[in-house]
């Protein structure tokens, strides 16, 4: 019998079955992760947030599993076909692959042509040649001739000739090769340790592509291939540029495919001990080898490594969006200083907006220091007043567009009014357009109109990033790679988890937090939040 749940998880994370049993309780309950790991400590023995979040990813996924294993016992016992040996190995399958390979000899599927073959009687002729390879496999066939017949299932043509026999025969011995569960382990496995994932620009993109020029003639360990490669083989292949194909190292070395049997197929013939020998049906077993695992075997866990490899590159691509997400949110404040936003452009000028120590909007103004206005000096003297009469001691700078000329401007001002004592500090500007936009955004900012609130959110971001970064999608905050290549309910379940664990980590100033802030609190919703608001 597998370890329980519990047992798994307190051995993959190291930790006491007593902390495990805990824990699953108190999520069970409907506690959250930031409420589990500040307030129940003594329960959980210390365990922290990425622990927590490690274990109830876990903990879904051991139950899934648990969950798809009743079910096929179920349907197998529901056939009549369940034996002690099988049950025992489906009870101890340590995961879903392996429980699927057990399955599929009594999973339901449309009627094929070994089922057909079957059906008129070809099984003995298969288990015969299997048996006695000494035996013709031409003159054994000739033996189970059949006109053609009807069945429950349909129509069944019969056997009409020896070939005929052969043919069905050999559907037959590829079926039970590619349903034999410990071999699809072992071809598996060294599928996944011996392959090697190729890559050609197609023919009618030859000559076009730019994009995917380092992928044109490219191959890779598939156990080697970064998480960001894998994303970007992957897409090529999604927009047509490139023909992904999985080999075995021994055949990118040999390129003579045909000769002997690849190690796969060698495994395959050592199981069912077939042997190239030199008797009648020794040359027919082989072709029925090289056939299965070439044409059925192959193709299916190919694409199940290839599955595996974007689910692989995701949860990695994921796991970074996830730490760039958390480093940008826990910068460090600026703090309560009255601070001036700006919002760099050329044509449509800089957006200016000064914003007082709790982040409250002073006063807005556009200035024209570039192209095509040029007005330098009269955006040095707006900035001066604004300076003055606000009393401001820092310039944040949006990194967009026109973001190093806006620079100079600050420098320049600095340089120029000493006695300001300004500082400039040029910030992430990433998701400011989205926010100016936003629901949350009319309602916060209602007065001002939608190209202003840009440089509000990028002065008050300088104050505190957290407080300011909360309010906008994760994922528009440009953190990560390939984004739109990632499963979204995954990457805005981690993204969310993320800002969760920060704002729970620094704790929030009610007197002055936001909704969006508050609702991030550990046991507030958006309606609770709004109304302490």
């Amino acid at each position: 019998m597998l370890p329980s749940i519990e047992q798994r998880l307190a051995t993959e994370l190291a930790v006491k079955f007593s902390q495990i049993q805990a824990t699953i309780q108190l999520l069970d309950d409907g506690a959250t992760v930031p409420f589990i790991a500040r307030y129940r400590k003594e329960a959980t023995g210390g365990l922290d947030d990425a622990q927590l979040r490690l274990l109830a990813e876990r903990l879904h996924s051991l139950r899934e599993l648990e969950k798809r294993r009743a079910a096929i016992i179920a349907a197998v016992e529901k056939l009549g076909k369940m034996t002690p040996h099988l049950l025992d190995a489906l009870t101890h399958a340590a995961d879903k692959a392996h429980l699927e390979d057990l399955y599929l000899p009594y999973r339901k599927k449309r009627r094929t042509k070994a089922q057909i073959a079957l059906e008129a009687g070809l099984q003995s002729l298969a288990d015969t040649l299997l048996n006695d390879p000494r035996l013709d496999p031409l003159v054994e066939a000739a033996k189970y001739l059949k006109a053609p017949f009807t069945t429950e299932e349909g129509d069944n043509p019969g056997v009409a000739d020896a070939a005929a026999a052969l043919e069905g025969t050999q559907h037959i011995l590829i079926e039970r090769f590619a349903e034999h569960a410990p071999l699809l382990q072992t071809l598996r496995d060294y599928l996944r340790m011996h392959g090697v994932l190729t890559a050609k620009v197609a023919k009618d993109k030859k000559d076009g592509d730019t994009k995917y020029i380092d992928y044109h003639d490219y191959s890779e360990a598939i156990t080697k291939i970064p998480s960001h490669r894998a994303l970007a083989l992957l897409r090529g292949e999604r927009e047509g540029v490139l023909k992904l194909k999985l080999l075995l190292d021994s055949e990118l070395e040999d390129k003579s495919r045909d000769a002997a049997l690849n190690p796969c197929e060698a495994q395959i013939a050592r199981q069912f001990n077939i042997r190239d020998q030199k008797r009648a049906a020794d040359g027919w077993l082989i072709d029925t080898v090289r056939t299965a695992w070439r044409g059925k075997i192959f193709s299916h866990l190919e694409t199940e490594l290839m599955s595996n490899l974007q689910e692989h590159a995701e949860t990695e691509a994921i796991r970074v969006f996830a730490q760039n997400l958390k480093a940008l949110l826990l910068a460090p404040p600026a703090g309560a200083r009255v601070t001036i936003g700006l919002d760099p452009g050329l044509r449509t000028g800089v957006k200016v907006a000064v914003v007082d120590a709790t982040g409250k909007v002073l006063e807005t103004a556009t200035i024209y220091p570039h192209v095509p206005k040029n007005d330098w000096d009269g955006a040095l003297h707006a900035l001066k007043q604004l300076a003055e009469r606000h009393q401001a001691s820092l310039i944040a700078i949006g990194n967009g567009t026109a973001s190093r000329e806006t620079d100079q401007l600050a420098k320049e001002l600095i340089k120029r009014y000493p006695q300001l004592k300004l500082t400039s500090i040029m910030v992430s500007e990433a998701g400011a357009s989205v926010y100016s936009a936003s629901e949350l955004a009319s309602e916060e900012l209602p007065e001002l109109d939608v190209s202003l609130r840009g440089a509000v959110s990028i002065a008050r971001r300088l104050q505190d990033p957290l407080a300011e970064l909360v309010k906008i999608d994760p994922k528009s905050i440009g953190v990560g790679q390939y984004q739109h290549d990632l499963a979204e309910f995954k990457l805005s379940r981690s993204l969310d988890a993320v800002v969760e664990d920060c704002v729970n980590a620094v704790g929030v100033d009610v007197n002055t937090a936001s909704a969006a802030l508050l609702s991030r609190v550990s046991g507030l919703n958006t309606a609770v939040a709004a109304n302490i608001v």
